[in-house]
């Protein structure tokens, strides 16, 4: 007698077919999981058009859809030959055409698929905000002129606008934030101390600010699901070179024809011309009715007497709010850690100042000595440095440390919570890539939804399915042998 066949029961066929499902779905995940996708990215351009000279900025990111957390980085950076577009104020469209050979390197450095969807923004800083002062027509025609310029590049034009001296500052305190994973891990933040060479800024948040009292310097953000109300101020005239202006106008109303300066070398002389000192609107009130036409400037090389005549340009004797910086501006008591940028790491990095581990005093000490090593040795030292860069790095050093201590009221035991920086993680540190990543939309309000498949989970998955499959056939192999033992035996 012929023996019915176990297998075609109705569950063994439920067992075999739960039993491909799931083979099937193992496999399926697996492959989607691991699948080697090709990396795309979307790309982003933003000009600095600062008061000294132009950079222009590349940035990348991955460009899937409703990327909320993915990396942009600074994929290039290219510096613009000649000055800040603000020198162009006789000749406008020289400013535009300064611009060609960095956007012709974006063109590599992007690729040409990507092109007609990259944005392309130009914000200006303080030398342009400056110009805006002195002659508004002139600073339109040099906007125009470099829009015009750039238009003619197969990207996407945004704009090229002043940004104001709170945006610059909000933008690098995101920039700096951002770039140290700050704001996705709501972790404490970083104040941002930015030093340019016609303003300076300071952005951080205080537990203690109470933006009510000064509203001008409060900016609100929400970012990541977390609220952030950032104290910010910027200084106009304040970067180094305004600041050296000053210093300098204030020594020669008089119209010396020498000048013996205590922040140059000694042993440096020079013929400047008095038109070079009073060209600015920081110091054109402070220009005498008559001058020579040039004079001589000499160094004596001596910090405190530099550091004194830094000192007068900072009037700390009034203050109508609870407390203030200096030139009668709110600021709350300063907290956490301070990243200081652009002009300050420069600066500091060449003296081989950035270590604020190095006690304040040691390091008013060890700028002393440079500033009093005579000119000679510092030339022979530095061969290859411009003399007009070089000559400045006494007075710079002097006034990056007095603008901390008498004008920002960092004293010998918050020095410590200084930290130089140029770069991080690659990316440097500047409010370009705040600002694009702002009108790009990049950081949202709220913190991005967790993804449908973590990691964890499709582990679990495909550990689990392998199990349930194994123990789906030890369940068949039993029924088939409890099946068989109960087979009729032919006898």
């Amino acid at each position: 007698m012929k023996g019915k066949n176990p297998w075609h029961s109705p569950v063994a066929i439920v067992i075999a077919v739960v039993a491909v499902i799931i083979v099937v779905a193992l496999v399926t995940v697996a492959v989607l999981q691991n699948k080697p996708l090709p990396q795309k990215y979307k790309y982003g351009i933003v000009l600095d058009a600062g008061s000294s000279h132009t950079s222009v900025y590349i940035y990348e990111w991955p460009a899937e859809k409703d990327n909320n957390t993915g990396r942009v980085a600074q994929r290039h950076v290219c510096q613009v030959k000649g000055p800040g577009i603000s020198s162009y104020a006789l000749a406008p469209k020289n400013a535009g055409e300064s611009l060609a050979l960095c956007m012709q390197e974006a063109k590599y450095w992007v690729p040409g698929k990507r092109h007609r969807e990259t944005p392309l923004y130009l914000g200006a800083t303080a030398g342009m905000r400056l110009l805006d002062i002195e002659n508004k027509r002139a600073s339109d025609q040099v906007l125009q002129a470099v829009g015009e310029a750039l238009q003619k590049f197969p990207f996407s034009y945004q704009g090229a606008r002043i940004l104001s001296g709170q945006e610059e500052g909000a933008f690098g305190w995101v920039t700096v934030n951002y770039l140290d994973d700050r704001l996705t891990q709501a972790l404490p933040t970083t104040g941002a101390l930015d030093l340019g060479g016609a303003s300076t800024q300071i952005s951080f948040v205080s537990d203690s600010f109470n933006s009510s009292e000064s509203p001008d310097n409060s900016v609100f953000f929400r970012l990541y699901g977390s609220d952030y109300s950032l104290y910010t101020h910027s200084f106009l005239c304040y970067g180094k070179d305004q600041a050296l202006k000053m210093v300098l106008a204030r020594q020669t109303q008089l119209g010396p024809i020498t000048l013996a300066d205590p922040c140059l070398n000694p042993g440096f002389t020079d013929t400047k011309n008095y038109s070079a000192v009073y060209n600015s609107p920081c110091v054109s009130a402070l220009k005498p009715a008559s001058l020579p036409a040039s004079f001589t400037h000499t160094g004596t090389g001596n910090f405190q007497q530099c550091q004194e005549r830094v000192k007068n340009i900072f009037n700390s004797s009034r203050c109508s709010y609870s407390q203030c910086s200096f030139n009668g501006v709110y600021q709350p008591p300063l907290q956490g850690q301070f990243g200081a940028f652009s002009a300050y790491h420069y600066v500091m990095n060449f003296l081989n100042l950035t270590d604020t581990s190095v006690p304040l005093e040691t390091v008013k000490q060890r700028l002393a000595k440079f500033c009093s090593t005579p000119w000679d040795q510092i030339k022979q030292r530095h061969p290859t440095v411009k003399v007009k860069y070089l000559s400045s790095y006494c007075f710079s050093g002097t006034y990056i440390l007095t603008l901390l201590t008498e004008g920002y009221n960092f004293t010998s035991e918050s020095y410590y919570n200084i930290n130089y920086i140029k770069q991080i993680k690659g990316s440097d540190a500047g409010w370009t890539l705040g600002y694009m990543l702002n009108l790009t939309n990049m950081i949202p309000a709220e913190a991005p939804d967790s993804p449908p498949l973590s990691h964890a989970v499709y582990v679990a998955i495909v550990t689990l399915m392998p199990i349930l499959l194994f123990s789906m056939l030890v369940i068949s192999l039993c029924f088939l042998c409890f099946c068989r033992s109960k087979e009729p035996q032919i006898v």
